[in-house]
């Protein structure tokens, strides 16, 4: 019963077939492999953009970060919502690629920016000339760390209002297959469609063994991008390993298929443990990432039982708790650990 996070969650078989395949033999280093030509053609395809640049890192963080770099001066607010990622949980590691570029947090529900909170920003940074911080880029998450999933409409409606002020836009794809899954969208609805300019397209949360992709929609950009992820010490020598987990990850749809496993896990376990017991799900649960309120008590007992998961204080004698599914959690994982909710109530 784990569900702490999906990052936990071992390597696909594939994947680590892939892996064991580009072992043998020899192949270019720094990304003159062979596979990674294959995983540039697949992306481009998959986004409907034959002109897209493709980059592979080992971490969000990384992917993050270097282009967030990539598209904000050292003298730029990078909006982002008040929750992000990168706000929280990535050790400032953007404002130290980005040379000191600040992070801007934006207000707004269910782990999504507020399309007027952002208008009111946009309007007053920059403002005070050259004695006030300026106006950088916006970063957006799908699916939220609320759990919550952006339509391509309301990431448009952003990056219209960011593009009006001329930002350019990034957005956080740790979890980018579980929001396609969940909203039915394309890869290219999700993002240049709809105003984004470049992505982290996350594989490692979703069944890799560690590797993320950079995708940059405007080529003119990319060199760039080479030279900082090599300064950065995110350029791997034996880089075949990374291209092997990507090139798998997107071949016959594998990674929407490890991605729908995880979102259909993730329903099942809302749909049980929101069924009016006690437990009450603090945002809308569209993928495999959600957040319980309950009883105070109830997680000592569930992780007594074996159940793994973050919790924490909630307000007037509750709990919260962050549960996470996975392209590993099985039917029988989620029952064992509905009934085990069950039987303490």
């Amino acid at each position: 019963m784990f569900f702490a996070s999906d990052n936990s969650s071992g390597a696909a078989p594939e994947i680590m077939a892939a892996v064991l395949r580009a072992n043998d033999g020899s192949q270019r280093s720094y990304g003159g492999d062979d596979l990674m030509a294959r995983v540039t053609a697949q992306v481009r395809a998959l986004f409907e953009a034959p002109e897209a640049a493709v980059y592979l890192v080992a971490t969000g963080t990384a992917a993050n970060a270097l282009s967030i770099a990539l598209t904000c001066p050292p003298w730029g607010a990078v909006f982002c919502h008040q929750k992000a990622h990168v706000a929280e949980d990535e050790c400032n590691a953007p404002e130290f690629f980005a040379g000191g570029a600040k992070l801007l947090l934006v207000d707004g529900a269910e782990g999504k920016i507020d399309p007027a909170a952002l208008q009111v920003q946009l309007d007053r940074i920059g403002a005070g000339g050259v004695h006030s911080l300026q106006s950088g880029m916006m970063t957006l998450t799908n699916i939220t760390e609320a759990g919550t999933l952006y339509t391509p409409a309301e990431i448009a409606a952003l990056t219209a209002l960011a593009k009006a002020k001329g930002l350019p836009c990034h957005l956080d794809g740790a979890r980018f297959a579980n929001a396609l899954v969940a909203s039915g969208a394309t890869p290219a609805e999700m993002t240049w469609k709809a105003g984004i300019d470049i992505l982290s397209f996350g594989g490692t949360k979703n069944g890799c063994l560690g590797v993320e992709a950079v995708v940059i929609f405007d080529p003119a950009k990319a060199f760039e991008f080479e030279i900082r992820r090599k300064r950065a010490g995110h350029l791997f020598s034996k880089h075949r390993f990374l291209s092997a987990q990507f090139d798998a990850y997107l071949e016959d749809g594998l990674w929407l298929r490890l991605a729908g496993q995880a979102n259909a896990m993730g329903q099942r376990l809302a749909s049980g443990l929101f069924s009016g017991n006690d437990a009450v799900s603090v945002h809308p649960v569209p993928a495999n990432l959600m957040f319980a309120d309950w009883s105070r008590g109830t997680s000592v007992r569930l992780q007594a039982k074996g159940a793994q998961f973050y919790s924490r204080a909630g307000a007037e004698g509750r709990e919260r708790a962050r549960l996470v599914t996975s392209w590993a959690t099985s039917a029988e994982e989620v029952d064992a650990f509905l009934s085990a909710y069950a039987a303490q109530l």
